[in-house]
């Protein structure tokens, strides 16, 4: 019996994966790995630029690659994202919906109901959103969804009340959706990234990023390739009887217990 890597050339030959938040980190380097299994890729994003420049990237790899500014939390623009994918390539295969944001990291007592509105509208009503098209997209020929949450909706950190919450609910609505999608052949898991190094954790300073690293089991930060790779994997084959769970790729930074 051979063993094959879900990202290698050919895995994924003759289907279609959508990835959002597709321009930078988590999302590029999940959209390169299905271009390198052999699937089209549709990147979706706010930021036309970053999603136009990975796509290139993909072209030059002997890919195909089409990138549509979406903003994930307007329901007429992902309901425009998914048929034109349809429209484009005849079908939908797998979803990534990966796109979020962190917002105001600040104790409760200081936050806003505009600052919690702001995060539960993209990190969670708009994977809401992305899996009630994706689904009735995919029909009754099967695929495969994965969101992307956070190892912060189990372990959370002092600031985080709304992006915690925002990242747990996503954990709540799998089950409800793999359920709901398996007797169609569909299945919908969640990644859980710990903290990686994107954009998004840019601004921290080398020894706070020390201090993270120390936390972790593996003794080390996770780079986008570390989450990527597991939800293109998740939409192969090989994860076919894998349904309904968050997968935590965090490098055992949220093991609960004494360091």
């Amino acid at each position: 019996m051979s063993i094959t890597n879900a990202t290698e050339p050919g895995t994924l030959k003759g289907k279609v994966a959508l990835v959002t938040g597709g321009g930078s980190g988590i999302g590029a380097a999940a959209a390169k790995r299905f271009a390198t299994a052999g699937a089209k890729v549709v990147l979706a994003g706010r930021r036309r630029a970053e999603l136009e420049a990975v796509a290139e990237i993909i072209r030059s790899l002997g890919g195909e690659a089409l990138a549509v500014p979406t903003d994930v939390s307007d329901e007429a623009a992902v309901r425009r994202l998914i048929d034109g994918t349809l429209e484009r390539f005849g079908r939908l295969d797998a979803a990534f919906n990966n796109a979020g944001i962190l917002g105001q990291l600040k104790p409760i007592t200081d936050l806003t109901a505009s600052d919690f509105d702001e995060v539960m509208a993209v990190n969670l009503r708009a994977v809401w959103l992305l899996m009630k098209y994706e689904i009735a997209a995919m029909g009754e020929s099967g695929g495969a969804i994965v969101n992307t949450t956070s190892f912060v909706a189990q372990a959370s950190t002092p600031g985080m009340s709304i992006y915690a919450a925002s990242k747990a609910g996503i954990e709540a609505m799998v089950r409800a959706a793999a359920l709901e999608a398996g007797p169609r052949g569909i299945r919908v898991n969640n990644v859980a990234p710990g903290v990686i190094r994107t954009a998004m954790s840019a601004g921290l300073d080398d020894a706070l990023y020390d201090a993270l690293a120390a936390n972790a089991a593996l003794k080390r930060l996770g780079e986008p390739e570390d989450v990527g790779d597991v939800a293109v994997w998740l939409c192969s084959n090989e994860a076919r009887f894998i349904t309904g769970q968050t997968i935590f790729v965090d490098g055992g930074f949220a093991i609960p217990g004494l360091r």
